[in-house]
């Protein structure tokens, strides 16, 4: 699984016209998921992101995480995280994971986050075409891949 957690101060997600979820305060989250995902790696990344100290303390550090803020979390798939660019200039996304297997583990990994983060994650819609804005702030963004655990 690949994310792009951005701190934002805001952000949503607009379908067809309509908005679909909004957040004050938190985590904008990009999930790729690929066909070698599995629970385990959910299981890490929600621990990593639900722990990242990237709020600011009241020394303007650093040091406090998304739960420690009262933050949100809006996550929208996004397989375009697993984008082959090797070969032309066409992206292939021959890498992303088939509907099947990719949309149980994102709706696991919002139900885990919003266990871990003791509140409802905002989603976004698994396929859809949608519009997100937000702004980020800092700006802070961390890229995070469970094939990098190390």
């Amino acid at each position: 699984m690949r994310v792009v957690i951005q701190r934002v101060s805001h952000a949503s997600v607009t379908i067809e016209g309509t908005l679909k979820s909004a957040i004050a305060q938190g985590f904008l989250i990009l999930v790729g998921i690929c066909n070698e995902d599995t629970s385990e790696d959910v299981d890490w990344l929600v621990r990593k992101v639900a722990n990242l100290r990237v709020f600011d303390d009241e020394n303007h550090i650093m040091n406090r995480a998304i739960t420690e803020v009262d933050g949100e979390a809006l996550v929208i798939s996004q397989f375009t995280l697993f984008a082959s660019y090797k070969k032309g200039n066409r992206p292939s996304w021959i890498h992303a994971g088939s509907h099947e297997h990719a949309i149980p583990l994102y709706h696991e990994f919002c139900d885990k986050l919003s266990d871990a983060i003791g509140k409802q994650v905002k989603t976004g819609e698994f396929g859809a075409d949608m519009k997100v804005e937000l702004l980020n702030d800092g700006p802070v963004t961390i890229c995070m891949d469970t094939k990098n655990k190390e």
